[in-house]
């Protein structure tokens, strides 16, 4: 199985009219509401990238999208062009003071709603450690986000390690995608989340979790590394591993410092190309999932 290089991407808009104003397509409607936390604890391999342009994505596609930016860095919120606000963060709601989603801010984007980040999230770790139950506080907080109604899909960004908050997304959420980054060194990183996706599965702590998929980014077609990591990483993962695979670009490195997605800022690229079909294949995994549940 050969991986897409940024020139073999298929040129398309579907979600990039969407996105736009044009009318979205309903692939999902009906399903119960999923969720998705993008994952990894290495920093620097696409991860907020890939939670921001999924979520437009999906959201061009006609899905009801909630993004919950759960790191600190808040890079997920100035991606999408919204300000840092001082109590604006999933933090109460971790400790039980507020609502979840008295949090949500709508987007410019049809669609797409989030809930921002801010620096306050990073004393979650500490507070979080202090209290009962405490990696069960973001399941709980987003129950009422589950049972609404208002969204398809719940996507969470996680911090870049494997801490109390990334834990508490894992508790709470249905699948976790992980984005890994065309390099040596690749298998090491993932093992580790692979391993304790497992354990919460076998131990019942989130009987319901899954890996959704691996996603293969930053892929640079020129050299022979990035080939030979993605077919290393197709045989030691098979199926799991997406079809998809996202290329290095500079308009994907430019976006976030406009605060658009990238099929906003520029929508015939090939990133925007690799990150349309992406959620077309994330939602064939889900109802593939769900008719097999």
């Amino acid at each position: 199985m050969t991986a897409r290089t940024e020139t073999s991407q298929p040129r398309r808009r579907i979600a990039s009219e969407s996105l736009a104003g044009g009318e979205p397509r309903e692939l999902n409607r009906g399903v119960s509401t999923k969720v998705i936390a993008v994952a990894n604890q290495k920093g620097g391999v696409g991860k907020t990238t890939t939670a921001v342009n999924l979520a437009a994505c999906l959201a061009a596609l006609g899905q009801r999208v909630l993004l919950l930016d759960l790191d600190p860095q808040a890079n997920a919120t100035s991606g999408l062009g919204l300000e840092k606000a001082e109590g604006g963060s999933a933090y109460r709601a971790l400790l039980g003071e507020e609502a979840l989603l008295a949090r949500v801010k709508p987007t410019k984007y049809p669609n797409l709603s989030v809930i921002p980040s801010e620096l306050d999230l990073c004393g979650a770790d500490v507070e979080l450690a202090r209290l009962p139950d405490h990696l069960q506080r973001l399941d709980r907080a987003l129950a009422p986000a589950r049972e609404s109604g208002q969204f398809d899909v719940l996507l969470v960004d996680c911090p870049p390690s494997l801490g109390i908050l990334t834990l508490n997304a894992f508790t709470a959420t249905d699948y976790v995608l992980v984005p890994l980054q065309c390099e040596y060194y690749a298998l090491e990183g993932i093992s580790m989340i692979t391993r304790l996706l497992r354990q919460l599965h076998d131990t019942g702590t989130n009987p319901r979790l899954q890996l959704l998929g691996v996603l293969m980014t930053m892929f640079d077609g020129r050299t022979r590394l990035s080939p030979q990591v993605v077919s290393e990483v197709r045989e030691h993962f098979g199926d799991a591993v997406f079809e998809t695979v996202i290329p290095r670009t500079t308009r994907l490195a430019e976006a976030p410092s406009f605060g658009q997605p990238i099929i906003e800022y520029d929508p015939y690229s090939a990133g925007a190309s690799a990150y349309e079909v992406l959620a077309q294949e994330v939602l064939q995994r889900l109802q593939k999932a769900g008719t097999a549940g």
